[in-house]
């Protein structure tokens, strides 16, 4: 019908940092695909270390890029092999996890993300990711709860 969203033609985007809760997410993500026809970008997010005053020291050949394609990678192998019908597609990006999050929402017909992540407050039930994505993001916005917070 003329007029009527097709949100299932826009893909849906799912944050992922290797945390329980970001699996979690990346799995209902993959379902969701699977049940409405529309594709999984699986986003992951990396920053140089910060540093206040004196110069971090980095240990050569750190590469924080390659590290963050290898969690993604490895998180979305598995679910690719189990649901080979699901195209997903994956993006690492430099930046802010929120601020990349919020970004790739543009576009997105949903944006999944876990509670919580791999950042300093882990016990929070609700992560400054996941708050920040909800209350900016450009789609609606699913967070999927880890059931042991």
């Amino acid at each position: 019908m003329a007029g009527e969203a097709t949100w299932d033609m826009q893909p849906i985007v799912v944050g992922v940092d290797g945390s329980d809760p970001s699996l979690k997410a990346l799995e209902w993500a993959v379902r969701q695909a699977e049940l409405t026809g529309a594709e999984v970008q699986a986003v992951t997010a990396w920053q140089w270390p910060a540093s206040y005053g004196e110069p971090m020291p980095i240990a050569p050949g750190y590469d924080p890029e390659a590290d963050a394609k290898g969690v993604l990678d490895e998180a979305t192998a598995r679910l690719q092999q189990a649901h080979p019908s699901v195209v997903i597609r994956t993006r690492v990006l430099e930046g802010s996890p929120a601020q990349v999050l919020v970004e790739a929402s543009r576009g997105a017909g949903l944006l999944v993300v876990g509670n919580r992540g791999h950042g300093a407050f882990a016990g929070l039930l609700l992560g400054s990711v996941s708050e920040h994505c909800t209350t900016h993001a450009h789609s609606p916005v699913l967070v999927v709860r880890d059931r042991e917070a």
